[in-house]
């Protein structure tokens, strides 16, 4: 028996952030140079010592479960695993996940199974470091049937987030999903007593779709045919239930656009990031792919990040993420770039046959320049071509071979950009 089981959300399409979820799901999108997202509620939940992990996949999963099979494998004496479970077809059910409590519910076999006294719920394509052991005690202390995790937003920030009223007790009373912009919800502020003076522009609570249920809860709570937590099996079990807020008042980012994924990762490259990857008591945990050490060779970086195996060549990198595996080639520059780097090195024979195919290397050619972009894995940009450098303003689209999306390029995993494309 393990008294909490977590279980990760990892099947939703992410049609915000596409074309990043072209071929691949939300959580397996790449992140900080060398992680995925998902790597960050898998972490978390290692570092609390809860290493009985399931992770619910649907939709674009074959990369995310070659990360997941490559990355977590523990050994026999722990009794951990993170084991995935992809939608199937059985007797009981022969559709689709239609939703995150939907999901669960297909799945309740495997988990009844552990008989485990609590569920965790955790979102898959989140960014923040909690201490879970910490959220699990204050939910046993409260007596509550459910705890949901909360961080203060503002009023422009909880538009499109699920806000919930609490009273000074921290029990929750009420819950609105995406309130919009106009709508008056000057009710649902936060009590004096539970808010601090850090949060002092943020005045509602926003559901963070972390979530503790206790076993008995979490099977009458789905005993319906229900298939949203957010939107119908919290709002329902408000009215019934005791249900706790968990303050959380920590750095916490939804990463549910290309504008907050591209802003989340340049973040990195400041000087003290909110989130900060070098803490090595909190570590965040990822694919080992036994890489050699970056090379830089008469190159400047400023204020950037540049993962393991890449090869930089008398190159200008500023304010950029360079993911794994990046060749960039002489002359080259980045300015407000995330490159997700490569999943292979191309051997002399491949470079010879590029050449004779008139395809460019792998990585980013000679002379080749590019501001604010995001550049997917295993693409080639080509010698002297020119990326978002003119500063202009780029109306949202599709134009092929590349994307504009909240005027950011985004280049698509595995595009061929030709010797002096200009974008």
């Amino acid at each position: 028996m393990f008294e909490v089981l977590s279980i990760v959300l990892g099947g939703g399409k992410g049609s915000r952030l596409f074309p990043l979820t072209k071929e691949r799901a939300k959580p397996a999108v790449p992140f900080g140079g060398k992680f995925r997202l998902v790597d960050i509620p898998i972490s978390n939940c290692i570092n609390a010592d809860l290493k009985q992990i399931y992770i619910l996949t649907q939709f674009n999963s074959a990369s995310l479960h070659f990360h997941l099979s490559q990355a977590y494998n523990f050994d026999t004496f722990s009794k951990g695993f993170v084991e995935i479970l992809a939608a199937e077809q059985t007797h009981e059910h022969s559709g689709w996940f239609e939703g995150t409590a939907d999901a669960v519910r297909k799945n309740m076999i495997h988990f009844t199974a552990e008989s485990p006294s609590y569920y965790l719920i955790l979102s898959g394509d989140q960014l923040y470091r909690m201490d879970l052991r910490e959220l699990i005690k204050n939910h046993k202390d409260s007596g509550a049937k459910i705890t949901i995790a909360c961080t203060p937003v503002s009023r422009s920030d909880a538009s499109q987030l699920g806000i919930l009223k609490a009273d000074k007790n921290n029990v929750i009373t009420e819950f609105l999903e995406k309130p919009g912009p106009t709508k008056d919800i000057n009710d649902y502020k936060i009590p004096p007593e539970l808010k601090k003076d850090k949060n002092k522009g943020d005045e509602y609570l926003a559901s963070m779709g972390i979530y503790i249920f206790n076993s008995e809860t979490m099977l009458s709570s789905l005993d319906n045919e229900l298939t949203d937590f957010g939107k119908e099996i919290i709002p329902q079990a408000i009215s019934k239930l005791k249900v706790n807020a968990y303050l959380f008042d920590g750095y916490w980012e939804d990463i549910g656009t290309i504008k907050s994924f591209y802003e989340a990762n340049l973040e990195l490259t400041t000087l003290k990031p909110r989130f900060d990857f070098y803490d090595e008591d909190h570590p965040i945990y990822t694919h080992a792919r036994c890489l050699p050490p970056s090379k830089m060779n008469f190159s400047n970086m400023n204020q950037s990040i540049a993962a393991e195996g890449c090869i930089i060549t008398n190159a200008s990198i500023s304010d950029s993420i360079v993911g794994v595996r990046t060749i960039i080639e002489s002359g080259s520059s980045l300015n407000g770039v995330v490159c997700m780097g490569a999943d292979y090195y191309e051997l002399d024979t491949k470079k010879i046959k590029n050449a004779e195919d008139r395809i460019p290397n792998l990585g980013i050619g000679r002379g080749a320049l590019v501001k604010r972009a995001i550049i997917d894995k295993n693409a080639r940009i080509g010698e002297g071509c020119r990326i978002g450098v003119d500063d202009i303003n780029r109306p949202d689209g599709d134009y092929k071979n590349y994307y504009i999306k909240d005027g950011i390029i985004i280049i698509p995993k595995g595009t061929v950009l030709y010797p002096g494309t200009v974008i």
